[in-house]
């Protein structure tokens, strides 16, 4: 399926690692042209190497995502290369585990920053050329904000404030057919889940737990097969889908429970 996104020019935060390489890798596939936004002048460079290796187009911009200035900066960067924004996909942040019990003000401010805060601003400092373009924006979100996890507040907080600003923009954007969509991850398989599940005891037993309870599979969801949805949603081929929490996760969310392998 052509996906018409030859030449388009795509923001992925984070796009370096996990879900965001594997959006950008997936946007460089079909035409278009991923902006990686990091922290990491060297792991953003690899990814841009992959890109170029496979033919295709990538730049990198360099921003600490937390600092609200680098945001701005990540945009005119941006806008001064190509002249232009067809989307934009909040996908960067982390799951520091601040909990009620465990955390305090200073850190659970400082997780909405490296969470949420950023979401809002990279949205709002493009939304002049995505009106231009009549552009497209994707969230990447977490199952936290529905299901809850357990001494992660602030991260939980943060994707619930992701689905909220995803169904606020698709309202406020209805007039200039901006469309704004979600992806809701729940077990997915990315180095930063790996590195997570060694922290565990027994973490090979703790991981097949997580996997007989995903329906569909008995297995982690990839970052291509979220990457793939995410690419669709960008492209014309979503045309009239717009407010939504699309979730892929294999079932895990809101399947019956009694399809638990024993």
């Amino acid at each position: 399926m052509d996906l018409h996104l030859k030449n388009k020019v795509v923001i992925v935060t984070g796009g370096a690692k996990g879900i965001g390489k594997g959006i950008v890798l997936s946007l460089a596939k079909e035409g278009a042209i991923p902006v990686i936004v990091g922290r990491s002048k060297a792991d953003n460079q690899l990814v841009v190497n992959e890109v170029n290796a496979l033919g295709a187009e990538a730049s990198a911009v360099v921003a600490e995502l937390s600092d609200p200035a680098a945001c701005e900066h990540a945009i005119k960067e941006t806008l001064a290369k190509y002249g232009r924004i067809d989307g934009l996909v909040n996908n960067a942040g982390v799951n520091d585990g601040v909990g009620l019990a465990s955390g305090n003000y200073e850190a659970f401010v400082a997780s909405l920053h490296k969470n949420l805060v950023h979401y809002y601003l990279m949205a709002h400092h493009a939304l002049d050329a995505l009106k231009v373009s009549k552009g497209a924006i994707v969230n990447i979100s977490s199952k936290t904000a529905e299901t809850g996890q357990g001494g992660t507040s602030a991260y939980a907080a943060s994707n619930g404030g992701r689905n909220a600003l995803t169904r606020e923009w698709a309202v406020e954007l209805l007039p200039h057919q901006i469309r704004v969509n979600a992806i809701v991850v729940a077990e997915a398989a990315t180095p930063q889940y790996d590195r997570w599940i060694q922290t565990l005891d027994n973490p090979e037993e703790t991981l097949k737990k997580i996997t007989d309870r995903i329906p569909l599979g008995n297995r982690m969801t990839t970052a291509e097969e979220i990457a793939d949805t995410c690419v669709f949603l960008l492209s014309d081929k979503s045309s009239h889908t717009t407010g939504q929490l699309i979730h892929v996760d294999g079932g895990y969310v809101h399947l019956d429970r009694s399809l638990v392998r024993e």
